[in-house]
């Protein structure tokens, strides 16, 4: 898959929900932290995003879009002055409120491991404010359109549906923000080596190919660039040489697949391109600083001590 993809299905650390709430003034929802990213969506009227921080108060409007990433506690108002509840996911999108000036929002998280967090989200802010603009970002504005009807009225197979369109949503929401990023004259990182033909080339090859045993020398080639100037421009976009990076996204997989999977260790050495299961254990615990065993085992000690079944249904009935 392409970076940005690799990116988000490596963080993945359970389904996405989301809700449709319908709200009379005055009302306001205060949310925690716990899943790691989340998003609202103005569909009518207006609201505002209040942040932990006690940063300034942030107007949206119909068609706004804000994703939140890191950014802690935080809670949406009629006004910056309303009182706040505690958002509850059995409210399912029935929220107590008054019966003044009506707002719709689509509001949504995202179970995500920061742990194995991609260095290019490390570039994206904690609060993405993208105001509602004619003309841009038609593919975000078709994800929403989607969301929003599903979760209004949902019908056989929304429950496939909706964790799909979230994951898509998700990624229209950064992708926009990359593009967003690269268009300023002051761009450097990831959003311009993900705008960069080149940098994109020999990033795709090596999330396509993590196992084959790459050379700097190739990577320029399949970027279109001598050995010399692709190290130099990768180094200075993406924050590391590409075989550092090659490593690191090696290890990357296999934490991710250690997790995930019961796939044996061997296997998991022989896809993070290691033909050796001890010079695999070695690279592991330099990254993790513990061995690929004890890892998968520590981490499935950690999951039954936290495994709570949720209770909610993540599409209103």
């Amino acid at each position: 898959m392409d970076v940005l993809s690799d990116a988000i299905t490596v963080m993945r650390a359970g389904r996405p929900h989301a809700n449709r709430h319908e709200l009379f003034a005055p009302w306001g929802m205060r949310f925690t932290d716990e899943f790691g990213g989340a998003f609202h969506i103005v569909l009518q009227g207006s609201c505002w995003l209040l942040p932990s921080d006690n940063a300034a108060p942030i107007q949206l409007g119909v068609g706004d879009v804000a994703f939140l990433y890191g950014a802690g506690a935080h809670a949406l108002a009629d006004s910056p002055t309303s009182p706040l509840t505690e958002f509850d996911l059995r409210h399912q999108g029935v929220w107590p409120s008054g019966d003044g000036a009506p707002t719709v929002l689509l509001c949504g998280a995202y179970l995500l491991d920061g742990s194995t967090a991609h260095p290019l989200l490390s570039e994206v802010p904690p609060i993405v404010h993208m105001p509602a603009r004619i003309g841009r970002h038609p593919s975000l504005r078709a994800a929403v359109e989607l969301l929003g009807g599903e979760l209004e009225r949902p019908r056989p197979g929304a429950e496939a549906i909706v964790p799909a369109l979230l994951d898509t949503l998700l990624l229209y929401i950064l992708r926009a923000w990359f593009e967003e990023q690269a268009e300023s004259p002051a761009a450097t990182g990831w959003s311009m080596a993900l705008a960069d033909p080149a940098i994109t080339a020999a990033l795709t090859a090596i999330h396509h190919a993590p196992e084959r045993q790459w050379t700097v020398a190739e990577l320029g080639a399949t970027a279109g660039l001598s050995r010399a100037a692709f190290a130099s421009r990768f180094t200075a976009l993406v924050g590391r040489p590409p075989l550092t990076y090659l490593t690191w996204w090696r290890m990357t997989i296999a934490a991710h697949l250690l997790r995930e999977s019961d796939t044996p260790l061997r296997v998991v050495a022989r896809q993070a391109g290691y033909s050796s299961d001890i010079a695999f254990a070695a690279a592991f615990k330099r990254e993790y600083g513990i061995t690929p065993g004890r890892y998968r085992v520590a981490d499935e000690a950690t999951r039954r001590a936290e495994s709570t079944p949720m209770t909610a249904i993540e599409i209103p009935q």
